[in-house]
């Protein structure tokens, strides 16, 4: 009799914000009003730094392949150049910061497979940022020019003149061009989506400052 009293009192008695979702395995919920959990600082400056120089890039190289040969074209090529070796660079320093510090957990109402769709967007834009930097590299070497940096100074020749493999590096380049632009609209509608239609904190993870 009295053990039935106290399984009555312990199913009466309310249970505390997040206790249910913690027991199903979900993850306690924050309660109303709390900061979500964000990345790092160095991870969100990494990121937009990154998103500027990409979607300055790609549309950038578009026009510029395009132009006819000539000084300004030059020039653009010495810029194309030395912001995506720049680009090269950040991709392998972010990729090695976020191994050292995994990022926060997304909102525990992020079904499994947005979890899922959201690791693959991931690597594909990280392979894409580091392929990309290095077939361009390759493909003007191959083609017999140099590439320099900022008119400062030249990157080492890592392949030799073969104008057969540029062809089919600058297409490759062009092809990672197009589909890490691709890569990049479908992460920026997610986060728009998780903002203003899910009302989540998703993208108050990585919102700047």
């Amino acid at each position: 009799m009295a053990r039935t009293e106290k399984t009555r009192i312990e199913k009466a008695r309310p249970q505390r914000p997040g206790t249910a979702g913690a027991r199903a395995g979900k993850g306690p919920h924050p309660p109303p009003g709390a900061e979500p959990a964000r990345y790092a600082r160095p991870a969100r400056l990494l990121h937009w730094v990154m998103a500027v120089f990409v979607v300055g890039l790609i549309p950038a190289g578009l026009i510029m392949a395009n132009m006819d040969s000539g000084p300004l074209q030059d020039r653009l090529f010495v810029l194309h150049e030395s912001f995506g070796a720049l680009v090269l660079v950040l991709a392998l320093v972010r990729l090695g910061y976020r191994l050292r510090h995994p990022p926060p957990p997304l909102p525990p109402e992020v079904p499994a497979w947005q979890r899922r769709a959201a690791g693959a967007v991931h690597a594909l834009i990280y392979a894409a940022l580091i392929a990309m930097p290095l077939t361009g590299w390759a493909g003007t070497h191959a083609f017999g020019a140099p590439v320099t940096i900022f008119w400062l100074f030249d990157l080492p020749a890592f392949i030799g003149k073969d104008e057969a493999l540029a062809g089919r590096l600058f297409s490759l380049h062009l092809a990672l061009g197009l589909a890490l632009g691709g890569l990049v609209v479908l992460h920026a509608g997610a986060a728009l989506g998780h903002r203003f239609l899910r009302r989540d904190t998703v993208l108050a993870r990585m919102w700047p400052p």
